[in-house]
Protein backbone atom coordinates (compact mmCIF):
# COMPACT_ATOMS: atom_id res chain seq x y z
CA UNK A 1 0.00 0.00 0.00
CA UNK A 2 2.82 1.99 0.81
CA UNK A 3 4.63 1.74 -2.72
CA UNK A 4 1.55 2.70 -3.94
CA UNK A 5 0.74 5.78 -2.34
CA UNK A 6 4.79 6.83 -2.73
CA UNK A 7 3.76 6.27 -7.08
CA UNK A 8 1.11 8.40 -6.71
CA UNK A 9 3.12 11.13 -5.01
CA UNK A 10 5.68 10.71 -7.40
CA UNK A 11 3.00 10.92 -10.09
CA UNK A 12 1.73 14.12 -8.58
CA UNK A 13 4.93 15.75 -8.46
CA UNK A 14 5.93 14.84 -11.94
CA UNK A 15 2.57 16.17 -13.25
CA UNK A 16 3.16 19.93 -11.43
CA UNK A 17 6.88 19.62 -13.04
CA UNK A 18 5.49 19.60 -16.28
CA UNK A 19 2.59 21.96 -15.72
CA UNK A 20 4.90 24.53 -14.65
CA UNK A 21 7.55 24.05 -17.18
CA UNK A 22 4.43 24.48 -19.84
CA UNK A 23 3.25 27.59 -18.06
CA UNK A 24 7.39 29.04 -18.13
CA UNK A 25 7.39 28.18 -21.93
CA UNK A 26 4.05 29.83 -22.76
CA UNK A 27 5.56 32.99 -21.02
CA UNK A 28 8.43 32.59 -22.56
CA UNK A 29 7.06 32.03 -25.96
CA UNK A 30 5.06 35.12 -25.48
CA UNK A 31 8.04 37.46 -25.10
CA UNK A 32 8.90 40.35 -27.26
CA UNK A 33 12.53 40.70 -29.03
CA UNK A 34 13.45 44.70 -29.75
CA UNK A 35 16.53 45.62 -31.41
CA UNK A 36 18.15 48.35 -29.49
CA UNK A 37 17.72 51.26 -32.08
CA UNK A 38 16.09 49.58 -34.79
CA UNK A 39 18.63 49.57 -37.93
CA UNK A 40 21.03 52.21 -36.45
CA UNK A 41 21.92 49.70 -33.52
CA UNK A 42 23.25 50.50 -29.96
CA UNK A 43 24.80 54.23 -30.60
CA UNK A 44 25.00 57.56 -29.70
CA UNK A 45 21.49 59.56 -28.23
CA UNK A 46 19.60 56.26 -28.25
CA UNK A 47 18.44 57.39 -24.86
CA UNK A 48 14.59 58.09 -26.99
CA UNK A 49 14.22 55.27 -28.14
CA UNK A 50 12.16 53.55 -25.75
CA UNK A 51 9.43 56.11 -26.15
CA UNK A 52 9.72 56.38 -29.60
CA UNK A 53 9.12 52.91 -30.22
CA UNK A 54 5.73 52.92 -28.31
CA UNK A 55 5.88 49.97 -26.38
CA UNK A 56 5.43 48.95 -23.49
CA UNK A 57 8.24 46.57 -22.61
CA UNK A 58 7.59 43.66 -20.35
CA UNK A 59 9.51 41.27 -17.71
CA UNK A 60 10.96 38.95 -19.78
CA UNK A 61 11.43 40.63 -23.22
CA UNK A 62 14.35 40.36 -25.06
CA UNK A 63 16.73 43.67 -25.85
CA UNK A 64 19.07 42.94 -29.03
CA UNK A 65 22.28 45.36 -28.46
CA UNK A 66 23.78 45.23 -31.92
CA UNK A 67 27.00 47.41 -32.54
CA UNK A 68 30.52 47.24 -33.30
CA UNK A 69 32.44 45.58 -30.36
CA UNK A 70 35.45 46.99 -31.52
CA UNK A 71 34.11 50.33 -30.86
CA UNK A 72 31.56 49.98 -28.03
CA UNK A 73 30.32 47.71 -25.40
CA UNK A 74 27.02 47.60 -23.07
CA UNK A 75 26.89 47.18 -19.46
CA UNK A 76 23.88 46.71 -17.41
CA UNK A 77 24.00 49.09 -14.05
CA UNK A 78 22.32 50.21 -11.42
CA UNK A 79 20.92 53.66 -11.02
CA UNK A 80 23.79 55.10 -9.75
CA UNK A 81 25.76 54.13 -12.50
CA UNK A 82 23.15 55.20 -15.04
CA UNK A 83 23.57 58.69 -13.67
CA UNK A 84 26.84 58.86 -13.27
CA UNK A 85 27.75 56.91 -16.16
CA UNK A 86 29.76 54.66 -14.01
CA UNK A 87 30.26 51.01 -14.65
CA UNK A 88 31.65 49.60 -11.39
CA UNK A 89 29.50 46.36 -10.48
CA UNK A 90 28.24 46.44 -14.14
CA UNK A 91 27.87 43.32 -16.38
CA UNK A 92 29.55 44.10 -19.21
CA UNK A 93 28.54 42.55 -22.41
CA UNK A 94 31.04 43.07 -25.52
CA UNK A 95 29.77 40.30 -28.66
CA UNK A 96 28.39 43.09 -30.60
CA UNK A 97 25.12 41.08 -30.61
CA UNK A 98 24.32 40.65 -27.15
CA UNK A 99 20.54 39.77 -25.81
CA UNK A 100 19.28 41.06 -22.78
CA UNK A 101 16.22 40.01 -21.17
CA UNK A 102 14.64 42.72 -19.16
CA UNK A 103 13.94 42.50 -15.67
CA UNK A 104 10.85 44.21 -13.85
CA UNK A 105 10.68 47.87 -13.23
CA UNK A 106 13.84 49.96 -14.51
CA UNK A 107 16.73 48.57 -16.72
CA UNK A 108 19.55 50.88 -16.88
CA UNK A 109 22.21 50.35 -19.99
CA UNK A 110 25.71 52.32 -20.71
CA UNK A 111 28.16 52.21 -22.72
CA UNK A 112 31.78 52.01 -20.67
CA UNK A 113 34.36 52.96 -23.47
CA UNK A 114 35.34 56.92 -21.80
CA UNK A 115 33.20 59.42 -23.43
CA UNK A 116 30.46 57.43 -24.77
CA UNK A 117 27.88 57.46 -21.84
CA UNK A 118 28.17 60.97 -21.29
CA UNK A 119 27.83 61.37 -24.92
CA UNK A 120 24.78 60.00 -24.62
CA UNK A 121 25.09 56.00 -25.17
CA UNK A 122 22.75 55.57 -22.40
CA UNK A 123 19.48 53.56 -22.06
CA UNK A 124 16.82 53.37 -19.32
CA UNK A 125 14.11 50.77 -20.70
CA UNK A 126 11.33 50.41 -17.83
CA UNK A 127 9.50 46.97 -18.04
CA UNK A 128 6.14 46.02 -16.53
Amino acid sequence: MAQRRGSAGQAISLGLAILSLMLLHSQLAESAVYTVGDKNGWTFNTAAWPNAKGSRFRAGDVLVFKYNRMLHNVVAVNAAGYNGCAAKGGKIYKTGNDRIALARGPNYFICSIPGHCEGGMKLLVNAA
